[in-house]
């Protein structure tokens, strides 16, 4: 590992990168993680060749300011590339650039790679990050950079300096997003509609063929600044709607790989003789929203009866069949300050839950609808569990499925009751985690669920300014433990990443927010 930072920075993502690696142990000793695919020490990769990756859902936009889901974040971060981002582990390392901070955190000099060009061989230059860095500003979007900066100037041939108004702990895990991928200034010329039709970026591939409602064929960047790599020609990205389609076509070979496995057959493509199961820790956490803009769901009393009626455990048995870990608290144990620990979340205990149903508005229960998407037979199986567990205490649950783009479109504009969903960090630090799930004036309104809480709101604005230490410990812990009280989402549990290849697929390293390090990957030839 190159240095990177002043005395003062290094410590600080040491200090992180310690409190991450204790994390993924307990994640890993939980969840039995594997390094499945990417671990293929000593084998000399195979260029050359079509890596075929199915997905449950169809990329439907490049615009890597504008975007937020899965479906899309793991497209765009082919292209478009951060200054910097984190490996395998979650710890922060430089991409695009080096970097170092000034002992008052206020400055950033970042100095890109030398020789480094975009997938149309023109050079990056400081200007380009400049503009990629104020769009991104201006525009906002679901991940925005909310650091208080005050100026982002080009003060050389390869430098680019970022100035801060007030330090900002969470900067760079903030700046390691897709998000804030560099793009060609002015977009290089194009219409802005036309350049994310056809997207110019720093990434390992280029966008060949894409049908927003099909599939997406990638093709190797020649200009590619890591050496040697990718090892493929091609990358396709092909939409199949079905996890049992999934896991049959990859079974049959028909595809390389895929981009989730239902836990339930996680067993069963870790033991077939080729396929290879990839099973590693994660950032997510599986969760009950609800929307508190509905009465029932206004009412703390109704959330928290929920909760006691939930038995988290025996959801997690159920249904993650030992590939996940129960949560206790809702950041997962492989991100900095995780209060995951038995005594935070509110006790499975049906005669507690009816107790606090008594003192809500609705002391006979009432009816609502649990809104999932459809083709997830997991949360499926969930949904009849929460449905069975809460009509014990007098409320009647209907179970509503619908296809996962309309299920987006029902929750971003709060058209549901309750609902399951998972949240997900896109970065080491907890403060993108806690924003996105608790910030009411943010972009997702406290994840859809429009909780607001005055005391979280507080709490969270000092743990962006707060050091890395025992006082910024003891604020994610206040945090998470109020959410646990209120309920405005029950964290069920932490699942690992799951997916799956063929044998003929080396160096597939997933990476903690569910992404692909496809620049690594190679195919044995047939």
């Amino acid at each position: 590992m190159r240095t990177h930072g002043t005395p003062r920075s290094r410590r600080r993502i040491a200090a992180a990168a310690a409190a991450l690696a204790a994390g993924l142990l307990l994640s890993a000793c939980a969840g039995g993680a594997s390094g499945g695919a990417g671990a293929d020490a000593g084998a000399k990769p195979v260029d050359g060749g079509t890596l075929t990756f199915g997905r449950v859902a169809s990329v439907t936009d490049f615009d890597l300011n504008q975007q937020i889901t899965a479906n899309n974040a793991f497209a765009i971060d082919k292209v478009f590339e951060p200054l910097v981002s984190f490996d395998k582990d979650g710890k922060l390392i430089p991409w695009l650039a080096e970097y170092t901070e000034s002992d008052d955190g206020l400055k950033y000099v970042f100095t890109l790679r030398n020789g480094l060009k975009f997938s149309n061989g023109a050079d990056v230059t400081p200007e380009d990050v400049v503009f990629s860095l104020e769009r991104h500003i201006t525009v906002g979007g679901p991940l925005p950079l909310s650091a208080p900066i005050a100026s982002i100037a080009a003060t050389g041939e390869r430098e680019v300096t970022i100035t801060l108004k007030s330090a900002y702990t969470p900067f760079l895990s903030e700046l390691s997003n897709f998000s804030n991928g560099i793009m060609p200034k002015d977009f290089g010329g194009a219409d802005e509609k036309a350049f994310f039709k056809a997207p110019i970026g720093t990434g390992p591939f280029a966008v060949k063929e894409w049908d927003p409602n099909g599939d997406l064929t990638f093709v190797k960047n020649e200009h590619y600044w890591q050496q040697g790599k990718p090892h493929v020609d091609s990358l396709v990205y092909k939409f199949i709607a079905d996890d049992t389609q999934l896991r049959q076509q990859l079974a049959a070979g028909q595809i390389d790989a895929i981009d989730t496995v239902p836990a339930a057959n996680a067993t069963e493509v870790e033991q077939a003789g080729k396929t290879v199961l990839s099973n590693t820790p994660g950032w997510s956490t599986e969760q009950v929203f609800f929307n508190t803009q509905r009465k029932q769901f206004e009412d703390e009393h109704v959330r928290r009866a929920i909760a006691h009626a939930l038995d988290r455990e025996g959801i997690t048995k159920a249904t993650t069949f030992g590939t996940a870990e129960v949560a206790n608290a809702l950041l997962p144990p492989t991100i900095q300050y995780s209060a995951n620990d038995p005594g935070v979340a509110l006790d499975f205990d049906v005669e507690a839950a009816k107790k606090e149903l008594a003192k809500s508005a609705y002391p006979k229960g009432f009816s609502t609808t649990l809104l999932i998407a459809s083709g997830n037979s997991q949360r499926a199986q969930i949904a009849q569990i929460v449905q069975e567990s809460l009509a014990k205490i007098g409320i009647t649950v209907k179970i509503e499925q619908i296809d996962i783009a309309a299920f987006r479109e029902r929750f971003f504009a709060y058209d549901y009751d309750f609902m399951l969903n998972s949240g997900q960090s896109d970065s080491p630090d907890p403060n993108g985690f806690i924003t996105f799930q608790a910030d009411p004036e943010g972009f997702s309104k406290s994840y859809w669920t429009h909780f607001t809480d005055d005391r979280v709101t507080k709490l969270m604005h000092a743990g962006r300014t707060q050091p890395n230490g025992d006082e910024r410990k003891r604020t994610y812990a206040e945090i998470q433990q109020i959410l646990a009280d209120k309920a405005p989402y029950i964290p069920l549990f932490f699942p690992s990443n799951l997916k799956a290849t063929t044998d003929r697929v080396h160096g597939f390293t997933v990476l903690p927010n569910g992404s692909v390090r496809f620049e690594e990957a190679w195919v044995d030839a047939k």
